[in-house]
């Protein structure tokens, strides 16, 4: 498992290939990893939480404090599976996570 952040985003591409040299199977937290090589990847939607971001910046311009506003987390998630790098490693991904994925890789 990956921890995000942007060092980890910058060096996606030598990460990811250094997992797959090493026949690691690696979970990342945006699905751009499982996009370009990587096994898996679960987060939050980030276009989710800008879009909900938006509003609290029309609420403080308007006048409100942002000390008054609520505290929100996140309620959308995404997940993308790559099949084709679960085959490289040797990996049956079960049905019921391909289900789950809102992005499967084919």
């Amino acid at each position: 498992m990956t921890m995000p952040g942007p060092f980890m985003t910058v060096h996606r591409a030598p990460l990811i290939s250094a997992t797959a040299r090493n026949n690691v199977p690696a979970v990342y937290w945006r699905s751009d990893f499982a996009r370009n090589g990587g096994l898996l990847s679960y987060g939050v939607d980030l276009g989710d939480l800008f879009r909900r971001a938006a509003s609290y910046v029309d609420r403080i311009l308007r006048g409100e404090k942002p000390g008054d506003l609520p505290v929100q987390f996140p309620t959308k998630f995404e997940m993308a599976v790559n099949l084709k790098t679960a085959k490289a490693l040797g990996l049956d991904v079960p049905t019921s996570v391909l289900l789950r994925a809102t992005e499967v890789i084919e």
